[in-house]
């Protein structure tokens, strides 16, 4: 019977396109379509951005003109365009500008990073770079306090250059002297709720700022950007995205200026990636003056839609500000912290429902997801007929305790994951938590999908690398990018290769509301498409990783094509 429909559906579509003639059409390929009822298709037609027809390649010619693009993948795969599931777009571009320290496998590494750009700038000019996790070098922990180096090598080799570093996780700061003399911190400087300075025996500053206390320094680091350097970064993003094949973006929490910035690219034709916006609950004017005007969808030809609200819950398990239950392991009677006040995080979730907002909230720690399902789980039941499709969803979920597994489900909670946060904190993380919990209830990837919770798939980027090849390895294998262990951690809690591509298309496009315009290859739909230089779905474990990035189409329109 679903054959039949399927047949009758199709037919009658084609019928509707016949005065149309196709820009595009992709064939010869291992085209996936996301779409249950026909899940590969031989070939696409495409007119004016939106797909026009599916089918055998031989029944599109009475769409083809002489202008008709035609690409021949020769056997390459091709899947609706990639959605990043969660990630910082104007951090992304910035990152782009900075010191990538992510590679740093020592303190010393860093130092000579920072040591050699010191050399190349301008005195008082501000050093700044990104991706430090001291639980990934090799220098001796001794000198360490509360699991973190101290600034005074730093200070050492930059004595007239301010220097900002900030931790992998985005959710700490280290800098030398001079940043915190012009940003005025000394011993006696203190920090309240959702944040903490670390200090040394003496009470001196270390140069370490967890959580929100980063904004100590960041503030200082803000009014010296360059000028233009908004746009910039704007530009830089993109071009990372295409290169990657991600077409759409959710956006985890953007300012008002960063509004504006993406409507200057948007007029300047510089925006093409598209972004679901996620307004940051952290500045109440900004929630206030949006709560009047409502959701904004589709701006700019789909472009920029802007109807959630990231709310921080927590901070991360790297820095040791993920909130837990229990203290952790490797650092007796430390439970990270929250940052935010759950009255506060129950004011903005009443506010978003009533006003047409989706809420999305940060919560790493077993601690934060609970409390947050309890606000969210007390929202719906104040506001019934509102939440009877609300799709709200806990950013990363990495850590839940098993009694609020099937609360995801249960209270229809999406999940955004990143696959890749497994890979490349598991290692480690087993140090914060200890095995029982890490086996129990950490990246239980497979435990929400079986209670019925929808996950969806992204990179968390500039935390980590935008490259959404490695997240679905990771999501997959459940393994390091080196392969390590073999069979993966945890493996009992591994997705499919259709979940994991699932995970970062049609269910990425559903926790945005835009599963009817993405998402899945379908007539109707935006032609918005990625092209790899394999079948990910069926090559060996070992060859993912060797996947390349051939075609990145967004509109109908070739955005990225490799050498």
């Amino acid at each position: 019977m679903k054959l039949k429909i399927l047949l009758i559906n199709c037919f009658i579509l084609m019928m509707s396109c016949e005065t149309k003639k196709a820009d595009m059409i992709v064939h010869n390929g291992a085209i996936y379509t996301m779409n249950d009822l026909m899940p590969i298709t031989e070939s696409v037609a495409v007119s004016n951005g939106k797909i026009i027809a599916l089918g055998k390649y031989k029944n599109l010619d009475h769409l083809i003109t002489p202008r008709t693009q035609i690409i021949n993948l020769n056997g390459a795969m091709m899947t609706p365009g990639l959605i990043e599931g969660h990630g910082h777009f104007y951090g992304l571009g910035l990152a782009e500008m900075q010191l990538d320290l992510s590679s740093t496998e020592s303190y010393q590494d860093l130092i000579n990073m920072v040591s050699d750009a010191v050399e190349k700038a301008q005195p008082g000019e501000w050093i700044l770079g990104r991706g430090w996790h001291q639980s990934k070098w090799s220098d001796s922990e001794n000198d360490y306090i509360n699991g973190f180096q101290t600034h005074e090598r730093l200070s050492e080799i930059s004595e007239n250059n301010p220097v900002w570093l900030k931790h992998a996780s985005g959710h700490a700061g280290f800098a030398n002297e001079k940043a915190m003399d012009i940003a005025g911190v000394s011993s006696e400087t203190e920090f309240g709720f959702g944040g903490e300075i670390i200090k040394d025996l003496s009470g001196k500053p270390t140069g370490v700022f967890n959580e929100r206390a980063q904004g100590l320094i960041s503030k200082h680091v803000d009014s010296n950007l360059e000028e233009n350097s908004d746009l910039k970064a704007i530009e830089l993003a993109v071009q990372a995205c295409l290169k990657n094949g991600i077409t759409s973006f959710h956006d985890a929490g953007i300012s008002g200026r960063t509004i504006e910035v993406l409507r200057e690219a948007i007029k300047n034709d510089l925006l093409k990636v598209r972004i679901y916006a996620m307004l940051t609950s952290r500045d109440t004017t900004l929630l206030n003056t949006w709560y009047k005007k409502g959701p904004e969808i589709g701006t700019g030809d789909n472009y920029l839609t802007i109807r959630s609200i990231k709310i921080n819950a927590d901070g991360a398990l790297g820095s040791r500000g993920a909130w837990l239950i229990d203290d952790y392991s490797d650092r007796p009677g430390h439970f990270g912290m929250p940052t935010q006040s759950m009255d506060y995080v129950y004011k903005v979730a009443k506010s978003g429902i009533v006003n047409g907002f989706q809420v999305n909230s940060h919560a790493i720690g077993d601690k934060a997801n609970r409390e947050i399902l309890n606000q969210y789980e007390r929202v719906f039941g104040e506001f019934e007929d509102l939440s009877k499709n609300h799709r709200w969803r806990i950013e990363h979920a990495q850590h839940i305790d098993p009694l609020d597994i099937p609360r995801f489900g249960r209270l229809k909670v999406i999940a955004s994951i990143q696959g890749i946060h497994m890979s490349s904190d598991r290692p480690w993380a087993i140090d914060r938590l200890g095995e029982k919990r890490i086996v129990e209830s950490a990246y239980v990837w497979r435990d929400l999908i079986n209670n019925g919770a929808i996950l969806i798939n992204g990179s968390d980027v500039p935390v980590e690398p935008i490259n959404p090849i490695a997240s679905f390895y990771a999501s997959s294998t459940r393994k390091t990018l080196k392969g390590f262990p073999e069979g993966g951690f945890e493996p009992s809690q591994k997705m499919t290769r259709l979940e994991a591509l699932k995970s970062y298309t049609i269910n990425a496009a559903y926790g945005a509301f835009e599963e009817d315009i993405k998402g899945s290859i379908e007539i109707g739909k935006l032609a918005d498409f990625t092209v790899f230089s394999q079948n990910i779905v069926t090559i060996p474990d070992n060859k993912i990783l060797d996947t390349k990035i051939l075609y990145t189409i967004v509109n109908g329109k070739i955005e990225y094509r490799a050498n």
